[in-house]
């Protein structure tokens, strides 16, 4: 059975265009995800990115324009200035980990909602009535939102220097066991051909 290691920030509008293509990719051929929230302020300037706002105006120019038609591609809405970005990404990020950790729900639909809410609902995922809300549609505990803060403190920080170790630089990020490495969002037909064996 493939497995993939999936690593994104809670603050990608490019994880969030992704949608959830990657679970039906996994559910098609019968592969597992790992999800491995990651701090991406964190990780740029440790593999030779910046973040946006440092970023040479031509680049967010072009950012400006791609993002737009990156969703109408995918029949998605997006706020391209959304009301709550940047914020802190880490309260999110645990909540997935603890949800993870626990089982249950729909790991796919939870890391969307998230995505979503920063990038389509102008909700700050910072907040604990956010987080409840969409651990409680992807159908988890809400409760999670304020269990296991150490543990999901320790991971998000050990997801950081594995994503390091492992060649991640940008979100999202897929890695097959087989070590095959996808960046972003508009890769994963590839991802997906690279399933099915003809790629």
């Amino acid at each position: 059975m493939a497995h993939i290691d999936y690593y994104f920030s809670a603050l990608s509008p490019f994880s969030y265009l992704a949608g959830t293509r990657l679970e039906e990719m996994a559910g098609r051929h019968g592969a597992t995800i790992t999800y491995k929230p990651l701090d991406i302020m964190a990780l740029f300037p440790r593999t030779g990115g910046l973040p946006p706002g440092e970023r040479h105006p031509v680049r967010n120019a072009y950012r400006a324009q791609d993002l737009p038609r990156q969703a109408k591609k995918a029949g998605m809405k997006l706020n391209l200035k959304p009301a709550h970005f940047p914020t802190n990404a880490a309260p999110s990020s645990y909540a997935v980990i603890a949800a993870q950790n626990a089982g249950g729900g729909h790991m796919g639909a939870l890391v969307h909602g998230i995505l979503r809410a920063v990038w389509a609902e102008d909700r700050d995922i910072a907040q604990e009535d956010v987080i409840r809300s969409c651990l409680e549609w992807a159908e988890f505990d809400p409760a999670l939102a304020d269990s296991g803060l150490l543990s999901g403190a320790e991971t998000y920080a050990a997801n950081l220097e594995e994503a390091v170790a492992a060649g991640v630089f940008g979100s999202p990020f897929y890695i097959t066991d087989d070590g095959e490495k996808f960046w972003g969002q508009d890769r994963l037909d590839d991802l997906d051909m690279h399933l099915s064996g003809t790629l």
